[in-house]
C-alpha cells in the first residue's frame, strides 16, 4: 500500500470547509494538489484509483471530486459514470485532471458527466480557482432544487445496471458490444449479464434490441421518416431486418403500425 509523506487525508477542525475528494494513483501529483488545496484549508480526502474513489464517495460523500482519467482498477472515466448513475452521489461536481488532453479526451470526460476538464501539468492556481467556481455553483444549484440524494439509496447493482442503461439509450443506434459496455461502467462481463437477467428478466441484447424496436415505433408515430430511414436510425442492418424484429414484437409491420397510429393508436 503506498502512502503519501502527510498521510492520505488532511483533516480541518473546521467541519463547515468544503470538503474535497482526490482520486489519483500518482504520489507525486497528489502530493502538489494536497499542497494547493491545503492553503485553502479544504477539507481533503484521497483515493488511489477510481474503484476506491467511488467507495469513499460513498462513505463519506465529498463536495467536490478532483479525479484522474487513467488509473488501474477503474478509470476515471467509468468511476464518474458510477457517480452519475447513483442517485445519492450525481450531484457531486467531478473534474477531472489528466495529461490525456486530447479533444476528444475531454469530450469523452464531458459526456460521462464531468463538469470539467484541467490538463496536465496543472497550475496550482488554475486548480484551486476553478475548484472554487464549481463548489460555488454546486452550491447555488442545491439551494434552488433539492437534490435526489433524499431518496431511498441504490445498491451497486442498481447503480451498475443504470450506468449501463444510460451508455446504452446514449448510443442506441449503435451501442458497445458487450465486453465494452462491462469496461464502461468498470465492471466484467459475466457480472453484467447477471445484472440484465436477474433485474430485467432478458439479455444485454435483448434489451437494447427492445430499446431500438420502441425507438422505432415512437419514429413510426411522430415523424414521417421512411421505414428505411428508421431501420437505419434505429441500427438495424438494413428494412428487411427492422421489418422482421418489428413484426414479431408488435405483431404487425412498420407501415401497418404507422396506418394504426394515423387513427389514434398509442
Amino acid at each position: 500500500m503506498r502512502h503519501l509523506p502527510d498521510g492520505q487525508t488532511a483533516p480541518n477542525a473546521v467541519s463547515d470547509k468544503p470538503h474535497i475528494l482526490i482520486v489519483d494513483d500518482s504520489v507525486d501529483e497528489l502530493r502538489l494538489l494536497l499542497d494547493a488545496l491545503r492553503s485553502q484549508n479544504y477539507r481533503i480526502s484521497v483515493a488511489f484509483d477510481g474503484q476506491q474513489g467511488y467507495q469513499r464517495a460513498q462513505a463519506n460523500p465529498p463536495d467536490l471530486i478532483l479525479m484522474d482519467v487513467h488509473m488501474p482498477k477503474v478509470d476515471g472515466y467509468a468511476t464518474c459514470r458510477l457517480l452519475k448513475a447513483n442517485r445519492q452521489l450525481m450531484h457531486i461536481p467531478v473534474l477531472f485532471l489528466s495529461a490525456a488532453n486530447a479533444i476528444n479526451d475531454r469530450l469523452h470526460g464531458f459526456t460521462t458527466g464531468a463538469v470539467d476538464f484541467i490538463c496536465k501539468p496543472f497550475v496550482a492556481e488554475e486548480v484551486i480557482a476553478r475548484v472554487a467556481v464549481h463548489l460555488s455553483l454546486s452550491a447555488r444549484r442545491l439551494q434552488k432544487e433539492r437534490p435526489a440524494c433524499e431518496g431511498q439509496p441504490l445498491n451497486q447493482d442498481e447503480v451498475l445496471l443504470a450506468a449501463a442503461i444510460q451508455i446504452i439509450t446514449e448510443q442506441l443506434y449503435q451501442p458497445p458490444a458487450l465486453a465494452e459496455l462491462a469496461r464502461q461502467i468498470g465492471t466484467h462481463e459475466k457480472k453484467l449479464s447477471k445484472l440484465f437477467k436477474t433485474q430485467l428478466g432478458m439479455t444485454v441484447f435483448a434489451y437494447m434490441r427492445e430499446q431500438k424496436l420502441l425507438s422505432a415505433q415512437q419514429l413510426l408515430a411522430k415523424t414521417q421518416m421512411s421505414v428505411i430511414d428508421i431501420a437505419e436510425q434505429s441500427g438495424f442492418q438494413n428494412a428487411c431486418n427492422f421489418t422482421t424484429a418489428f413484426k414479431e414484437r408488435f405483431s404487425m409491420t412498420p407501415s401497418a403500425f404507422r396506418q394504426t397510429a394515423a387513427v389514434g393508436f398509442e
